[in-house]
C-alpha cells in the first residue's frame, strides 16, 4: 500500500468512527479518559525510554537545546499530561447542551445544540505531550482524531499512542477513533490535506513555516497560529517592581514556547529608572538584550543595538528586544504592526491606561499586570488545549473541548406547516 492509499484508508476509518463517537455517553468518555490518565503514569518508564531515543537523535543531529527541551518527557511532565486528561474528564460534556432556545409565535421550539465537529487532523512538531492532549480533548468532544507528529518525536508519539489506544480499545471505542500517520515521509501531510471529504478541520501546531505550508496546500478549513510574537508594555504609571517580576517570568520561565514575550516596550517617563535594573536582572539570568537607540544610550552601550528585524522576530530563546516609546499610543501602534496576535500585557496602576489598552489591542489574549505565560489551555481551566488560534473565525485563543464543537438546530413542532 502506498502513502496515498494509506492516508485514504486512515481518513475513511476516522469518518466512519466519527458517526459512532457522536453517540458515546458522557460516562464512557469520562471513564476512558480517567483510565488513559492512569495508563500514562503506569507506563511512564516505557514512554520515557522511547523519548530518550528521540532525544539522542536530536542531539546527534545538532538541534538546539530549546528544541530538545520541547521534546523532552520525564516523570513530572508525564504526570502533567495525566493531570490534563483528568481535568478534561472532569469538565462538563458540551455535546447535546442547548446554547439557546426560542419559541416562535407559531409554536415551533427552535434550539441551538452543541454537536461534534466530526474528524480533526492535527499536524504538530516536537512536543509529544500534544499527542495525549489532543486525544483527550477530541474524545471528550466526540470527535475522531488523526495525528501527524514530527519525525523528531516519532518514537515518543508512537509509545503514547500505543498506551492510549489500548485503553480506547478496552472501552469499546470504534476503530479509527484515534489514529496516527506513522510514516515520517513529508508527502503524507500533502495527502492528508486533500481528504476534505473525510476530515472537517486541520489544526497545525508548530513553527511558522509548517503552518504556512499547511495553509497553502489544505483543501480543509485550517485553524492557524503562525507564531507567538508577544509584547509587554510598561506604562508610565506602572509598579516597576511588579513589572520586573512579570517580565522575567514572561521572558525566561520557559523561553521555547509561543507565550513567552519577545519585545518589551517601556514608556519614556520611566525608562531611565526602570531599564538599568530590569536589564541587569535579565543579563544575570543569561539573557541577551537588544535595544533601540534610546535604550542603548540609557544603558551606556552595555547591550546590543536592535535592528528592524528584531521587532518582527520570534526568538524562542534567551533574547529580548527593548524599545522606549513616547506614549501608550506608540506602544499600541508598535504592537499592531509587529504582533502575531497571540498575547500582550500592559503593566500599570492606571485604570484609564488599562481600560484603553485592553480595549484597543486586538490580540487573542490581552493581560493587565500578569505574565503572558498563562496563555495556555490548562492555565485557563480548559484541562488542555489542542492549539491556540490567532484567527478570528470559529475559535480564538486557547482551544479546549468547547472549541472542538459546532452546533446544529433542533426544531420541535406539533404539525406546523409554512403557508407563506
Amino acid at each position: 500500500m502506498n502513502i496515498s492509499q494509506e492516508i485514504k484508508l486512515i481518513a475513511t476509518k476516522a469518518r466512519r468512527a466519527s458517526s459512532e463517537l457522536r453517540q458515546l455517553s458522557t460516562d464512557v468518555k469520562n471513564r476512558t479518559l480517567e483510565q488513559m490518565a492512569r495508563a500514562l503514569v503506569v507506563n511512564s518508564a516505557y514512554i520515557i525510554k522511547a523519548n530518550k531515543r528521540d532525544i539522542n537523535i536530536a542531539r546527534k543531529t545538532g538541534l538546539k537545546e530549546s528544541f530538545v527541551d520541547r521534546l523532552t518527557l520525564n516523570k513530572d511532565r508525564i504526570k502533567q499530561m495525566s493531570a490534563c486528561l483528568k481535568e478534561v474528564a472532569a469538565q462538563e460534556d458540551p455535546i447535546g447542551s442547548v446554547i439557546s432556545s426560542i419559541k416562535r409565535p407559531n409554536g415551533l421550539q427552535i434550539m441551538k445544540v452543541r454537536a461534534p465537529l466530526g474528524v480533526i487532523g492535527v499536524i504538530y512538531e516536537s512536543r509529544p505531550n500534544v499527542t495525549s492532549d489532543c486525544i483527550g480533548l477530541c474524545l471528550k468532544a466526540g470527535n475522531a482524531i488523526i495525528l501527524r507528529g514530527g519525525s523528531s518525536a516519532i518514537y515518543s508519539n508512537l509509545a503514547i499512542l500505543e498506551v492510549l489506544s489500548k485503553v480506547a480499545l478496552k472501552n469499546g471505542l470504534p476503530e479509527g477513533a484515534i489514529s496516527m500517520i506513522k510514516t515520517t515521509d513529508r508527502k503524507a501531510v500533502r495527502y492528508l490535506l486533500k481528504e476534505e471529504k473525510n476530515i472537517d478541520l486541520i489544526i497545525p501546531r508548530g513553527g511558522e513555516s509548517l503552518i504556512k505550508e499547511v495553509i497553502k496546500y489544505s483543501k480543509i478549513p485550517v485553524v492557524k497560529h503562525y507564531k507567538g510574537l508577544c509584547h509587554a508594555y510598561v506604562d508610565e504609571y506602572a509598579d516597576l517592581n511588579m513589572a520586573e517580576k512579570i517580565i522575567l517570568n514572561a521572558k525566561l520561565q520557559r523561553t521555547s514556547v509561543c507565550n513567552a514575550i519577545e519585545t518589551l516596550l517601556v514608556h519614556k517617563h520611566v525608562a531611565g529608572r526602570f531599564l538599568p535594573s530590569m536589564v541587569r536582572s535579565l543579563k544575570v539570568k543569561g539573557a541577551e538584550v537588544r535595544g533601540c537607540i534610546e535604550t542603548y544610550n540609557i544603558l551606556k552601550g552595555q547591550i546590543n543595538k536592535a535592528t528592524c528585524k528584531d521587532w518582527e522576530t520570534e526568538y524562542l530563546d534567551k533574547i529580548i528586544s527593548i524599545r522606549v516609546v513616547n506614549s501608550m499610543h506608540d506602544a499600541i501602534d508598535h504592537i499592531a504592526k509587529y504582533s502575531s496576535g497571540l498575547s500582550e500585557v500592559i503593566i500599570t496602576d492606571s485604570c484609564e491606561s488599562a481600560e484603553y489598552f485592553l480595549n484597543k489591542v486586538d490580540s487573542a489574549c490581552v493581560y493587565l499586570n500578569a505574565s503572558t505565560r498563562f496563555t495556555d489551555g490548562n492555565q485557563f481551566g480548559l484541562g488542555a488545549e489542542i492549539g491556540i488560534s490567532t484567527g478570528r473565525m470559529h475559535a480564538r485563543g486557547p482551544m479546549g473541548v468547547a472549541e472542538l464543537t459546532s452546533y446544529k438546530y433542533v426544531i420541535i413542532g406539533n404539525g406546523q406547516i409554512r403557508t407563506k
